[in-house]
């Protein structure tokens, strides 16, 4: 922020406090949209509803349209049966349906009342689309033109209709029945001769959403599509509507935000951090750890297992943080690396045994690292302060090979775990970094005294 927009907000802090509508009411007009935001969202409830009222229609609408829920909530319910209507039928349907998707049932029905005639069959039909399809997303606002038609007859027709498009990066080509034929992108309108036909700069190459696809299928396409608007056709391919590339965003960062949620070992926050009540919390975090839980149980269960061991050499108990920790880092370290991968159409189930074979060559390349670090401390304590007894040795050589072990096993539980999930149609988030810990654990605790009985059976066992 530049030093005068931070003079600014100063100002209508201080007009604010002072109740100098007029005044204030001059000055938000040198804030753009995200300063005004970022200045309503940073008021006291009281405050905020201010500012929003101070705004002309127009303005208020952008605003509103990028408000946190929360807020949009509390607006929504302290201002007036009519402002509410204006904003409502100004905002742009893909945005309106994305709000109305988070409100309660009874708010919508009587919210989806106060719209006109038009505004509310564009919303009750975005609404009737799958909860995740792309047909949520799209927007009726766009600029379709004939294919007979020239480039003048379309320049005069954008000027009179295009104030009403979404966007006017790219112009869709339909016949009579509305059946998509080509998109054209404005670039080359604007070069092309105004005697020319639409026909004559058409390819009829393009790509095209449906409206019952997966909205995740929907980012990928626009990933490499390098696209900042697509088309949404029918079954026909009769056009629909248009997807814009700031829908995806945040549909994007919706999906980034859930994936990070579970890897963390919880369920996903269906409203932010601070607006979920603490009851939901604790619902979405309980199971997972209950889970988690019993898996760390099994982990107690096979220590007792191998209790006269760690009897007969206490030693081997000092090490078992150490050995656990690293296999369970390792497993956490691939399964995060997986399941972006996946996120970001990097690697595909088909790609698994290569897959394998990187994560075997890197498990055994980290293993031996880790297990020389372990080697080399252990001597040197032994050297220096007479640790580890006459059979050090033997010790070290354990903790080294069980660290190559358990960290080549954690490695391929957290690469092929996402792959199974996501083969078996579970979302591959799920195998959550905690809940690969967790398995790692177990199997290396098993790896780390079998190995040590094998190696110590006849010195300190």
């Amino acid at each position: 922020m530049t030093t005068q927009q931070q003079l600014a907000l100063d100002q209508i802090t201080d007009l604010l406090a002072q109740r100098e509508f007029l005044r204030l009411k001059k000055l938000l007009r040198s804030l753009d949209t995200p300063e005004m935001v970022e200045l309503i969202e940073a008021q006291e409830e009281r405050d905020q509803l201010i500012l929003f009222r101070l705004l002309p229609l127009k303005r208020a609408t952008e605003v509103f349209e990028y408000l946190d829920l929360d807020v949009q909530r509390h607006f929504l319910e302290n201002l007036s049966q009519e402002k509410i209507a204006d904003i409502l039928n100004e905002m742009s349907p893909d945005d309106r349906t994305a709000m109305l998707e988070f409100l309660p049932d009874d708010l919508v029905r009587e919210l989806i009342q106060t719209l006109s005639e038009q505004e509310r069959r564009v919303t009750l039909e975005l609404l009737g689309y799958p909860e995740y399809s792309v047909g949520r997303l799209m927007t009726p606002d766009y600029i379709a033109i004939r294919e007979d038609w020239t480039v003048q007859h379309v320049l005069d027709y954008l000027r009179e209709h295009g104030g009403q498009s979404e966007t006017l990066s790219v112009l869709y080509v339909t016949d009579e029945r509305g059946v998509l034929l080509d998109d054209i992108r404005i670039r080359q309108i604007l070069l092309a001769q105004p005697t020319q036909s639409v026909h004559e700069l058409m390819d009829r190459r393009f790509v095209r959403l449906t409206a019952r696809q997966d909205q995740e299928e929907a980012i990928d396409v626009f990933r490499k599509n390098d696209r900042t608007a697509l088309p949404v056709v029918n079954e026909e391919g009769v056009l629909f509507g248009i997807v814009t590339i700031d829908d995806i965003l945040a549909i994007r960062e919706e999906e980034d935000t859930e994936d990070i949620q579970k890897l963390g070992g919880s369920e996903a926050l269906d409203e932010p951090y601070l607006v979920t009540s603490v009851a939901q919390m604790v619902k979405k975090r309980a199971g997972w750890l209950v889970l988690l839980l019993i898996g760390e149980m099994l982990t107690a269960s096979a220590m007792g297992h191998f209790e006269e061991e760690i009897q007969k050499a206490v030693v081997l108990a000092s090490f078992i943080p150490l050995i656990i920790s690293s296999g369970g880092n390792s497993g956490s370290q691939a399964v995060t690396l997986v399941i972006r991968a996946l996120s970001l159409g990097e690697i595909s189930l088909s790609d698994w045994w290569l897959i394998m074979k990187r994560e075997v060559l890197s498990g055994l390349a980290l293993g031996a690292i880790l297990g020389v670090v372990g080697f080399l401390r252990i001597a040197l304590w032994a050297s220096v302060f007479q640790e580890y007894g006459p059979y050090w040795q033997l010790v070290g050589a354990t903790v080294a090979l069980a660290l190559m072990g358990i960290v080549l096993w954690g490695t391929l539980a957290g690469s092929m775990l996402p792959l199974l999930l996501k083969r078996l149609g579970l979302d591959p988030a799920t195998s959550s970094a905690p809940f690969v810990a967790t398995l790692v654990d177990v199997t290396g605790l098993i790896m780390y005294f079998s190995l040590a009985s094998w190696l110590l059976s006849g010195t300190l066992l």
